[in-house]
Formats: C-alpha cells, structure tokens, sequence
C-alpha cells in the first residue's frame, strides 16, 4: 500500500499539464507502471516501489554489472530505499547504514546502525559489492572516504555509485572543512534530503576527473557505465564503477 507520505511527496511534484503514464519494467520490481508527474527526472517515479530516475539508473547498472548478486556481500550506505529492499531480496547479505552527525560509526540510533564513510567500522576486505547514491558529493573529505570504500572491498570486489556530475572534466570545490568548519569557496548550495526533509551542503560539483580520483585511491579500473536506459522519457543519471584489484 502506498504511504500516506508517498503520495503527498508525489503531490508536491505533480505539474498536471505534464502528467503521464507508461508500461515498463523496473530493475528491482519486474512489470510496472512508470508515473511521470512531471517532465523533470526528478517527477519520474514506478509506481510499485517509488524508484526515481537515481535509483532506477543505479538499479540497471547493478544488473548489467553484477550478473551474480546472489553470491555477494554487499555494503549499501543507506537504510531505506528500493534499492535498499532489493539487495536484501537478492545479495547474499546486505549491511546497511545512515550517516548521523555526532554518532561514532558501528553504533546505533533508534535502530539504525550509523556509519561514517570517511571513517568505516567494517573490517578490511568485508564485501563483495559496495553502492551509494549521492552521497559522496556531501563527505568533506571524499579522497579519504574512497580509500575507506576501497579498504572494505574484496579483491576483485566492485563498487556502483552515483553522485550530481556536471558536463565538465574537472572537479568544482564549493566547499572544504578546516579547524572543525566549513568555509565556502562558492555561494552554498544543499541538496534536499528525502528521508531528512532538509538540505544536506554539497562541498563539491563532480566532473568526470571522479574517475582519476578513484584510480589515486587505488581501484585498478573505474569508467561511467553505459548501460541503456529503458525509459521512453529522459532522466538517465549517471553511474560509476569502479573495481578493485583481484
């Protein structure tokens, strides 16, 4: 049954003049109706598990990518979502997690387990697959946030993942953290965050040079994936692989 606060989300970001339906199938619900409330790839969501244009992108990616899911460990740095209830539906085993200002990782708030990605509790070489999604453009420190995801991986391991990128080869500092705060170097911008209900500071614009940060850090191969986007309407974001030695 949709939630109540589902449907009011989707309210908020209907343009009627702009509504539409279409006949599909998603990546982690199989056949489904595609709503789109409006021509924005924010306003496209399936109908049975909510999956936006992120996660159904993410979503495709992991099948091209990881034909053999149901013999993974995985790692995913949320604790909701459909991509979320597809990795414990499929993966061997899932860890899941929130960032909570202020906790220590590997410990837990009303239930959930918190972990802090530039500073992991898990143990080295932990997991077979590792995905986050828009996460990284809101860690201060993202090259040491890289060799923790980097550490926790197996050889051979993969991480998939997604952050906002702009058409551009090099990376926009917005923001960096010095003595304990946050100075800007541009006017600020906070991404809002669905789980939250408030904005959350980006302290960077990506650029494709993402994929020279994952080498510095160690992944021996990382590119943006390619797979199709399986939807008659735009809204394709983009995805990152990166694997780590064998």
């Amino acid at each position: 049954m949709m939630s109540l606060s589902r449907v009011r989300s989707g309210l908020a970001l209907l343009k009627p003049s702009e509504f539409a339906l279409a006949a599909g199938r998603c990546p982690y619900c199989g056949p489904t109706l595609f709503v789109r409330l409006r021509r924005e790839a924010v306003g496209m969501r399936c109908v049975r598990c909510a999956a936006g244009a992120i996660h159904l992108s993410i979503g495709w990616a992991l099948r091209d990518v990881v034909p053999r899911l149901g013999e993974c460990d995985a790692c995913e740095l949320s604790a909701r979502g459909p991509l979320v209830d597809y990795l414990r539906r499929t993966a061997k085993s899932v860890a899941t997690s929130e960032y909570f200002q202020g906790v220590a990782s590997g410990t837990y708030r009303d239930g959930v387990r918190c972990e802090d990605v530039q500073s992991l509790s898990y143990a080295d070489s932990s997991f077979d697959l590792v995905t986050h999604t828009e996460v990284l453009e809101h860690v201060p420190d993202d090259a040491r946030a890289l060799k923790e995801l980097h550490r926790v991986l197996r050889p051979g391991g993969t991480m998939l993942f997604s952050v906002p990128m702009y058409d551009g080869y090099a990376t926009v500092e917005r923001a960096r953290l010095r003595g304990g705060s946050i100075e800007h170097l541009l006017e600020p911008v906070y991404h809002l965050d669905p789980q939250r209900k408030e904005g959350i500071l980006a302290f960077r614009d990506y650029g494709r040079d993402i994929l020279d940060r994952l080498r510095d850090v160690g992944f021996a191969e990382s590119a943006i994936a390619t797979s199709a986007w399986r939807m008659s309407w735009p809204g394709a974001s983009p995805v990152i692989v990166a694997r780590k030695n064998a």
